[in-house]
């Protein structure tokens, strides 16, 4: 059993993530370390996978070295909202494969087997294609209770037949998807293993990325891997990475990050309290009256505390990154102000732009 302080506890997250004082040196290092770069086109300041990558490497990232990593240098892959790399496939795919799906789901599959077997077809003999090259044969739409699809048919079963690895992004036209076989996109990456194997694989490197995790959590997905850790003032039951606890005293430091909301250190909320004492809101969908950040406020991590919040927007017809407010969650020292300012005029010239509102 480990018996950790809430600082160790903290130093050992914020390590994990790469949001200490060594950077990474590019995306594949990111990618491997934390399992999955979150994709979404959400862009008030830059697209999460963009951010999420630039918040670890720095000034030297750039994003067409995202691209390349997964499509010309293919060691990264695109499923299910996020960029992972390869070393996981043999434990991804055929999880895959054995995955079950909710009754009304698989009702929905059934329904439309043959459209299914259209879609195969298709790229079979065509592929690689974009989904607006798919007709939609389908005889049962199915109900969009999210918002996220229209009456076209084709993207949902796409993503589906991605979940249930048939299908397979091979890489992107601006931000269309191109599809084609899981088999051609997924093949040639190591021998695949058994799904015993293949959870226990992915819970570690799931602790891996995180550091320290809630045993069991379903946010978190570890399982128990790793080994056993209490943390000082918490009657939770925590799996922490032995790697992580041997390299608590070669410590870095720490630095300022601007973190984008869906950045993978800030998915699991309860730990987010539990450790740091951080309760974050995401505001995109309250309405406008009700926000006291902003609509997309980027989490400010200076060393192991997140002290503020940045309310920032890229002007496009501007070129201009403008500064709505930086919220003190704690207040500033003069250190800690010229570390997140040194930050947010670093985020300006990455982007190409200068800042605006920042006093």
């Amino acid at each position: 059993m480990h018996r950790l302080t809430r600082d160790e506890a903290r130093r050992i997250a914020v390590r994990a993530q790469l949001l200490d004082a060594d950077r990474p040196a590019d995306v594949v290092e990111v990618a491997e370390q934390l399992g999955a770069v979150k994709i979404d086109p959400t862009a008030t300041i830059a697209p999460s996978e963009q951010t999420i990558c630039w918040s670890r490497i720095g000034w030297s990232y750039e994003p067409g070295q995202l691209t390349k990593a997964v499509e010309d240098d293919r060691q990264l892959f695109e499923y299910d909202g996020n960029f992972r790399p390869v070393s996981l496939l043999p434990a991804m795919w055929p999880l895959m494969r054995a995955r079950k799906v909710r009754e009304v789901t698989r009702q929905y599959l059934d329904a439309n087997a043959d459209f299914r077997a259209d879609i195969l077809r298709r790229l079979t003999a065509d592929g690689p294609l974009q989904a607006s090259d798919i007709p939609d044969t389908s005889v049962v739409q199915a109900k969009d209770e999210g918002g996220w699809y229209g009456s076209n048919q084709v993207p949902r079963m796409l993503d589906l037949m991605m979940y249930l690895g048939e299908v397979a992004v091979t890489g992107r036209v601006g931000r269309q998807r191109v599809w084609d076989l899981a088999e051609r996109v997924y093949q040639g990456h190591g021998a695949e293993l058994d799904l015993e194997a293949a959870e226990e694989y992915l819970a570690h490197r799931r602790l891996q990325a995180l550091g320290i995790a809630r045993q069991k959590s379903s946010w978190s997905g570890v399982g128990m891997a790793g080994e056993a850790a209490e943390v000082e003032g918490s009657d939770w039951k925590f799996r922490v990475d032995p790697e992580a606890v041997a390299s608590l005293q070669d410590d870095p430091g720490g630095r300022a990050a601007i973190l984008n909301p869906y950045d993978r250190m800030l998915f699991d909320r309860p730990r987010l309290v539990e450790i740091f004492d951080f309760e974050f809101v995401l505001e995109q969908f309250k309405p406008k009256a009700q926000r006291v950040y902003g609509y997309f406020a980027h989490p400010i991590l200076v060393g192991d505390r997140f002290i503020g919040l940045l309310d920032a927007a890229l002007d496009k017809k501007k070129e201009t990154l403008v500064i709505g407010a930086v919220h003190e969650l704690l207040p500033f020292d003069d250190d800690e102000r010229e570390m997140v300012h040194a930050e947010i005029r670093d985020l300006g010239e990455w982007l190409g732009v200068p800042v605006r509102g920042l006093e």
